[in-house]
């Protein structure tokens, strides 16, 4: 009896002298790491999306890292393929939050496995933080975990038809879109910017994801014969499209979503991506004078002096600074309650890359802008007229 009165005093001792026990650390959090998970497109036709985005998150991280981290807390990052199929991007995302037991989702790819992924985050009250994608369902109000980084599809196709209507004063406008939530989300925009000015669309064709099976779509908008083709596709298959319709004769503008992969379009295309239009939601990384864009381009070479520059890997840089600065903003005692604060009020300034929070704001940046591929493959922004 007086050993177990000794203990209970000790007990007793411990707690006046030291306070409550110290709680334990949060799911993904120790004191030397911070770990962090991917889903994306890692192979497959698409892998050129998720592994630029997962070589610019890295390059961020491996940049604070080397300084030695966030308050002693070394990033680090989990990234699993879901080959852009919903399905196996579900079963992805469920193995990094209860196999690999990671703090947040960062830098997924994608609108429909975005879509599959986002419901599971919220039941595990796991954010999910600035996927590439533009859809307007990741920008719902009720999801509560969920942290955009960049414009809206919306926000894209508006410009583009205000581009081709008011700069260039063209009237036939044809859609070709991937069959699929991606691609309705983008057709979604175009049509809701066509009925701003009373237009309609003059033709539209979809192909079904993961193939390059253009040929009905091509047919169907041939015979439109449109001034300008907007185009909600990947890279492979917009090529083909671009290709096969100047082949076929089709004397139209086309004007490709951020989403395309703009590098891999240009390389694919060759001699053909002259001339193509393409929006973009970061600064072109041609931009150096931009404080920004010399951060990037310096993170990267630190990072992998081979890997080329890119639009996809400039998001995942972006994405990735916006997460360390929201880190750093959660204070030493992390949480996913903590960081989700973080990331839903005040302003950003990623060395002039500015975004802004706050107000039920759950999307960083508006920001557009509309580039041209140049002869050698090269991207020029291009001056568009005030609304």
């Amino acid at each position: 009896m007086k050993s177990i009165r000794s203990l209970f005093a000790a007990a007793v001792l411990a707690a006046l002298c030291f306070g409550k026990p110290a709680l334990a650390e949060e799911v993904g959090i120790t004191p030397t790491e911070i770990k962090l998970g991917q889903v994306a497109a890692l192979e497959g036709a698409n892998s050129w999306l998720g592994k630029g985005m997962r070589t610019g998150l890295m390059a961020a991280f491996s940049e604070v890292n080397y300084t030695g981290g966030i308050n002693g807390r070394k990033i680090t990052l989990v990234s699993r393929d879901d080959s852009y199929d919903p399905d196996k991007a579900a079963a992805s995302v469920k193995q990094v939050i209860n196999d690999d037991k990671v703090f947040a989702v960062v830098g997924c790819v994608g609108t429909p496995t975005s879509n599959a992924i986002v419901p599971i985050t919220e039941e595990a009250n796991v954010p999910f933080v600035g996927a590439l994608t533009g859809a307007k369902s990741l920008r719902d109000p009720k999801w509560k975990n969920v942290v955009n980084f960049r414009a809206s599809y919306g926000q894209e196709t508006e410009v583009w038809i205000q581009y081709l209507t008011k700069d260039l004063g063209l009237k036939k406008v044809a859609a070709f879109y991937q069959d699929d939530a991606f691609g309705q989300a983008g057709l979604s925009g175009v049509k809701a910017a066509m009925d701003k000015r009373s237009m309609t669309l003059v033709a539209e064709g979809g192909y079904p994801r993961g193939t390059k099976d253009i040929a009905a779509a091509l047919d169907k908008i041939k015979a439109a014969q449109p001034e300008a083709v907007v185009m909600v596709a990947a890279y492979a298959p917009a090529a083909e499209f671009i290709r096969e319709a100047k082949k076929a004769g089709v004397k139209a503008v086309f004007v490709n979503i951020s989403f395309v992969g703009s590098d891999a379009l240009a390389k694919e295309l060759g001699p053909d991506a002259e001339g193509v239009l393409v929006t973009q939601v970061v600064p072109s990384y041609y931009d150096v004078g931009q404080p920004f864009i010399m951060k990037y381009l310096m993170a990267m070479r630190a990072y992998d002096k081979q890997e080329p520059f890119s639009f996809v890997s400039l998001e995942g840089y972006a994405v990735g600074r916006m997460v360390i600065e929201a880190l750093e903003k959660a204070g030493t005692t992390l949480t996913r309650q903590s960081l989700m604060a973080a990331l839903s009020s005040g302003d950003y300034d990623l060395n002039g890359l500015k975004l802004q929070f706050g107000n039920g704001r759950t999307q960083g940046s508006d920001a557009v802008c509309l580039t041209v591929i140049q002869k050698d493959g090269s991207f020029k922004t291009v001056a568009l007229a005030n609304k």
